[in-house]
């Protein structure tokens, strides 16, 4: 019997040049978190050893991060009474298998809890099977430089594919497989020395030759581990399949909204070496995961700055609603596969922007679906405010904030506008 996944699949796209508010029948409309992000205390993982260390490339330590290990039921009843239909979580490799070879029965049940627990609440579970995060002793072996690195990887996929079963609604293997290629293109020198600095003191402490991690890089190891993510997308979705045919399975992968001011041909290098090896791996796959946040202006020497008087989040991010439409728009042309938006968002402790933000955005999307673009669903980063990797806590993407000290969650006023078109499956 095929899963809700695959019947959403099959249903009908919309028709080119529909109008109207409202959205396609059995759109998703929920919510996105990741383990080690929320959950806290991941004492096996790779990124745990980084933050409790000097030197560190990371503000802080994720500590108890936001305890999402213990209250994940709390949090599938916000999900819930928001009006949302679906979450997407990570199961975390440093959890399920600890030490090579050794497999936690336990938190395999927990994560498996945490997917009946969706159904019971009427959600569409969307299961991550690696959200950068790794084993410790996966990455003193050189992480995704391993070029043994996609077998151990699908043999994990496999084992908890099993374990988790069929009520998975749809399965991403890896989140963001091309950060680093795209962060080549963001980030400045000193953070890559940065980088490399804190990854050779992890693996002088170890007593190995090579430590990586899946979001904490040495540039010159990228070409490596791109090859090798490749690799293990292909290997951990054949190995999903083994034990669940029927589920679909895809990659998440971040896209930029990069527009052409003038000459296309910065741009369009950027694209060949971000975005296009990961696109031309997908067309076999079920589905696209497209993760956007902002949009990338190039002429013919380079990235431009932000717009002047634009508006702007975290870091000098520009606001551009706009970018999620047009990156929904670039991944389809090029895959032809429904595209599931598994992340989109804004860091800001101003909700009101926020607020403003999302139906805007989802305006954009709408246009693209109404021309004809299959899009399976809207999954918004993030449900709440957790550790956002080497910035710690500072940014704030969540519907929902939390007190880290009681972890009290307390839904802000963009969760309520989400929710109501949610309600409405339309603006």
């Amino acid at each position: 019997m095929l899963s809700a996944g695959a019947a959403l699949l099959a249903a009908p796209s919309v028709g080119r040049g529909q109008s109207g508010t409202a959205f396609p029948d059995g759109f998703l409309w929920g919510a996105s978190t990741a383990g080690h992000q929320i959950e806290g205390n991941s004492t096996a993982s790779d990124l745990w050893f980084l933050e409790h260390q000097e030197p560190t490339n990371f503000a802080e330590p994720s500590g108890d991060a936001v305890n999402g290990l213990a209250l994940w039921p709390q949090d599938l009843d916000i999900v819930r009474d928001l009006g949302l239909n679906s979450y997407r979580f990570s199961i975390e490799w440093a959890r399920i298998e600890p030490e090579e070879g050794f497999l936690s029965i336990a938190m395999l049940d927990h994560y498996k809890r945490i997917v009946e627990g969706c159904r019971e609440r009427g959600l569409v579970p969307v299961v991550t099977f690696n959200h950068f995060v790794t084993p410790r002793w996966f990455a003193a072996r050189g992480g995704w430089t391993n070029g043994g690195s996609p077998a151990l990887f699908a043999r994990f996929c496999e084992r908890a594919a099993r374990h988790l079963g069929a009520e998975i609604g749809f399965a991403v293997t890896l989140n963001e497989p091309q950060l680093m290629p795209l962060l080549t293109w963001v980030l400045p020198d000193e953070v890559w020395q940065g980088n490399r600095i804190a990854l050779d003191a992890a693996a002088r402490r170890l007593g190995v030759e090579k430590f990586s991690t899946g979001n904490v890089v040495d540039r010159a190891d990228i070409p490596a581990t791109q090859e090798n993510l490749l690799l293990a997308h292909v290997a951990g979705r054949d190995a999903i399949k083994s034990s669940l045919p029927d589920l679909p399975v895809g990659v998440s992968i971040a896209i930029e909204d990069d527009q052409a001011v003038g000459s296309a041909v910065v741009r369009d290098r950027k694209r060949a070496e971000v975005y296009e090896p990961w696109l031309e791996l997908a067309v076999n796959d079920d589905f696209l995961g497209v993760q956007n946040y902002t949009r990338a202006l190039f002429d013919a020497d380079g990235k431009l700055p932000v717009p002047e008087g634009a508006e702007t989040a975290h870091l000098g991010m520009e606001v551009y609603p706009p970018s999620l439409g047009n990156a929904v728009r670039y991944a389809y042309a090029n895959t032809g596969l429904p595209i599931l938006v598994t992340e989109h968002g804004v860091s800001t402790e101003d909700d009101t922007l926020r607020q403003r933000f999302i139906p805007s955005a989802l305006s954009g999307l709408k246009a693209e679906i109404d021309d004809g673009v299959p899009v399976l669903g809207y999954l918004h980063w993030s449900l709440l405010d957790n550790f956002e990797w080497v910035f710690g806590y500072g940014p704030k993407f969540g519907l929902v904030a939390v007190d880290r000290e009681t972890f009290e969650r307390l839904p802000k006023p963009s969760a309520s506008v989400l929710g109501e078109i949610a309600r409405r499956n339309g603006l």
